[in-house]
């Protein structure tokens, strides 16, 4: 028997001060039964960050062919690609041609994967990356409630999530491009 994904309940009051955004939205998003909770975070993160009318969450885990969030236009063109982790570069190669902008928000110890992965993708010039402070998507992620309430702000690029257990600064460093 397949086991079923994890639905989770989201309330998200976003304020990003650096894009004049104010919304307060709720949603279901469901976690993959391969997907860690810090990976869920980090994709509640990324929809933070690039917070747009027309973003959903892609299938990700469950379809490679689709990211784990993206901004599709009206006549079904890929306008923003979101990757999260630390794919390898054909892959960001492969999304860049795909979309007309790729984002990726890289988590983990990306260290290693800065020199192999991120040096050959320079020349992508659609490519945006970010990487998250492994401590502190620790400390945010560590036992994610299924009914996740997260007052976000992002104010010259930092960001800061408040939740029932207080506010978590997530600095962010911007590995290529940017926002």
């Amino acid at each position: 028997m397949a086991l079923q994904a994890t639905p989770y309940k989201v309330e998200l009051n976003l304020t990003d001060l650096d894009r004049g955004i104010y919304e307060n939205t709720r949603f279901t998003v469901a976690r993959h039964p391969s997907e860690t909770e810090e990976r869920l975070a980090v994709r509640l993160i990324a929809h933070a960050l690039w917070s747009d009318e027309q973003l959903a969450f892609g299938r990700g885990l469950s379809d490679v062919d689709e990211p784990a969030l993206w901004i599709r236009s009206l006549d079904g063109r890929v306008l923003h690609w979101i990757e999260v982790g630390q794919p390898d570069a054909d892959r960001l190669v492969w999304c860049s041609r795909r979309a007309e902008r790729v984002s990726l928000l890289a988590y983990g110890n990306t260290r290693v994967w800065q020199s192999k992965v991120l040096d050959s993708v320079r020349a992508v010039k659609n490519l945006s990356v970010a990487a998250l402070d492994q401590d502190a998507l620790s400390a945010l992620s560590d036992g994610l409630p299924r009914s996740v309430q997260w007052s976000v702000m992002i104010s010259d690029g930092s960001l800061f999530v408040t939740d029932e257990r207080g506010q978590h600064e997530i600095p962010l460093q911007w590995l290529k491009g940017e926002r």
